[in-house]
């Protein structure tokens, strides 16, 4: 894994915690050192995304870096970078241009204390990025690889770890720091317009099979980021819906394959989903966010939520959800 990534989760990870001002540089110092170095808007910039380059009717060109205004600006969360429709002038998806053609998104680069950019893209059967780069000839072509469900069925780990090692080795190649999958809510409602990505309606074999993909995937020295966390288990209205849910299906059910891709593979991500659960929006979620997946399982990497999930940015990053995958 490369040194500067590693330092870039542990900062996302560490939070937006102030200390004295003092110069420092990512990778060579100490988290807390670079940290303390950031400016105030460096820290909010770092756990927020870059933002998208497109058009609006009406309200001129968003840019990475800049809020969409006045009756551009969305009322509730729009779908994720996977589901956004075809908008006029642009579309969410394949947004990034700087770095990888055709991916979903970029965080935050701070140039001047070592902090680097981190390109993610979306999967979740191989790489999603545009076959073709500005300025470039040739086509940049990804392996259209068997979607989750018929990797399940095979029922073996050591044939979805390949995969996921081949996976991985597109994503190191083609620029791309972490690719946003796999998928792995549970199969509860066969009318699931995700199902096709995700594992199975069993937690176990889920598990088992997301955490052979990642270890597969990250060993090639890029991250995955395992979503949608958690109980979204359905596509109608998934912005909106609230699941109501007792403590033990959470935990016995929902829950359970992402516990165990944790302690098994120790994903770099983790995206937070975008419905309510029992009445609280997941990124919004301190129980889920911080007491399972960090206290209760040893989570290590940092949270993300879907493409602009959540309401409130600073219940999310109280919660633990430490970048929002939004407009700036």
């Amino acid at each position: 894994m490369n040194n500067k990534i590693i330092a870039l989760i542990a900062l996302l990870s560490f939070g937006v915690i102030s200390f004295s001002q003092t110069a420092s540089q990512l990778g060579k110092e100490p988290v807390a050192k670079v940290i303390s170095a950031m400016t105030l808007e460096e820290k909010a910039g770092l756990v927020v995304g870059m933002g998208m380059r497109m058009n609006f009717p009406g309200g001129g060109q968003g840019a990475p870096g800049q809020a969409r205004q006045g009756n551009n600006t969305p009322a509730t969360p729009a779908p994720s970078a996977q589901d956004q429709p075809a908008m006029p002038g642009g579309t969410v998806v394949g947004q990034t241009q700087d770095l990888v053609a055709g991916a979903a998104g970029t965080t935050f680069a701070i140039p001047r204390l070592g902090i680097p950019s981190m390109v993610v893209a979306d999967g979740p059967a191989g790489l999603r990025i545009s076959p073709t780069r500005p300025g470039q000839e040739g086509t940049f072509y990804a392996t259209a690889f068997p979607v989750g469900t018929l990797l399940a069925s095979t029922w073996d780990v050591d044939l979805v770890n390949s995969v996921g090692k081949a996976m991985g080795n597109e994503i190191l190649e083609y620029g791309v720091d972490v690719i946003l999958g796999p998928g792995m809510n549970i199969h509860r409602n066969p009318l699931c317009g995700r199902n096709f990505e995700y594992y199975s309606e069993d937690p176990l074999i889920a598990g088992r099979m997301a955490a052979a993909m990642v270890n597969g995937i990250q060993s090639n020295g890029v991250g995955t980021s395992i979503k949608h966390y958690a109980a979204n288990n359905a596509e109608t209205n998934r912005n909106s819906v609230n699941t109501i849910v007792s403590q033990r299906a959470l935990r016995e059910i929902y829950l359970k394959g992402f516990g165990i891709v944790v302690q098994e593979a120790q994903p770099w991500t983790v995206m937070s989903s975008y419905n309510l659960i029992n009445g609280t929006y997941a990124p919004e979620n301190y129980d889920l966010i911080t007491k399972v997946l960090r206290n209760d399982w040893g989570f290590k990497g940092y949270v993300m939520t879907d493409w602009f999930g959540g309401r409130d940015p600073a219940a999310m990053v109280a919660a633990g959800n430490k970048e929002n995958c939004s407009f700036r």
